[in-house]
């Protein structure tokens, strides 16, 4: 079992976190790098974080989500567009934040121990979908709006 966090805990953690992953990647301009350090840092912050990462826009197929840098058990390869948790998110360009995976509807299982999780969609500087970042966690109701906060304010500041 892992440390609960109360949601002060958790914002404590997430600006601690914030100023790590500004000073690495400080510089750092390839997005590649820059998506799996983040993901690698958030993924060793949480306790809760089960599967750490991003999905990215296929720029060949652009309704589609391909796999990129994350932390954890095998990922699904490719997501359309309103499929599962990620596919709404990229959808509706909202955070979708779920306590119960197994309620979603069309949740796509790429790993059956996911019980909970959090998709926060990534923007570039010019407003457009680039990736969703996905946290899964192997428990139910492990995330909450200290993680959405988190989450959102490490993602906009660091594309």
């Amino acid at each position: 079992m892992y440390e609960v966090m109360t949601p002060e805990q958790k914002k404590s953690r997430y600006a601690e976190v914030t100023k790590e992953i500004a000073a690495v990647l400080d510089g750092e301009t390839n997005l590649t790098a820059r998506m799996a350090t983040i993901g690698n840092i958030l993924h060793h912050a949480f306790d809760h974080y089960f599967w750490t990462g991003f999905y990215l826009v296929d720029p060949e197929k652009p309704n589609e989500l391909v796999v990129g840098p994350y932390q954890g058990s095998m990922g699904c390869l490719r997501i359309p567009f309103g499929k599962g948790v990620c596919g709404a998110a990229a959808a509706s360009g909202e955070t979708q934040l779920v306590d119960d995976v197994n309620a979603f509807p069309d949740h796509i299982a790429c790993d059956a121990r996911s019980e909970s999780e959090i998709v926060v969609p990534v923007f570039n500087r010019a407003g457009d979908l680039i990736a969703v970042f996905d946290v899964d966690s192997d428990d139910k109701a492990q995330f909450d709006e200290a993680d959405r906060d988190g989450l959102e304010a490490i993602l906009k500041a660091s594309f």
